[in-house]
């Protein structure tokens, strides 16, 4: 099956107090270490963000084509410039996400008969930074943006996603300086 990939790496990282992109992580970067699993898993990876901030990493990277809309625009961006119908989409804040992970939920598209197909963790609830989107869902994103409904995690049960349970742990994402301390002391 072919798919692209895509890391998400535009937001402003408030909460961290820096860019939790570039967070040094096993000898590269966050965003470099993402964009690997991604790739590993689809085949080919594009981070979506500051072409300014992220030109140096040696990837393509396009910019979110409507900045201040949260990751709904993200995602929109990622399946608007898509060239395969499948695009796996990953947050770069997720730093155990991995390839097997990734490819399952890839596996799982394979005669889906909906547009989404997201992993679930122990909680239940979908992860919409980690989830694979047809591009048939590019209309449901358009109307999101356009109506402000930019909490993915509705927009995500709108679509009627497929939920793939996954190992929680390879979802946890680090937003602020504690979480990102906390799971630099769990690394072997």
């Amino acid at each position: 099956m072919q798919a692209s990939g895509f890391v998400l790496a535009g937001g402003a990282s408030k909460r961290m107090g820096r860019d939790k992109a570039m967070l040094p992580y096993r000898g590269t970067t966050l965003v470099q270490h993402v964009a690997q699993t991604v790739r590993e898993a689809a085949g080919s990876v594009t981070l979506i963000g500051d072409p300014a901030r992220l030109a140096q990493l040696g990837l393509p990277v396009f910019p979110d084509e409507l900045p201040g809309c949260g990751p709904v625009s993200g995602i929109y961006t990622a399946v608007r410039l898509s060239e395969t119908d499948w695009n796996l989409v990953v947050a770069c804040d997720m730093p155990a996400v991995s390839p097997d992970n990734l490819c399952q939920l890839l596996r799982s598209t394979h005669n889906a008969e909906r547009d989404c197909v997201a992993a679930t963790g122990s909680d239940g609830q979908p992860e919409p930074l980690c989830a694979v989107y047809h591009r048939r869902c590019l209309p449901a994103l358009e109307q999101a943006i356009r109506d402000k409904r930019l909490r993915m995690r509705d927009l995500i049960k709108e679509i009627g996603a497929i939920w793939i349970p996954v190992d929680v742990s390879t979802l946890a994402n680090v937003n602020t300086p504690a979480e990102w301390a906390e799971f630099e002391a769990q690394l072997p």
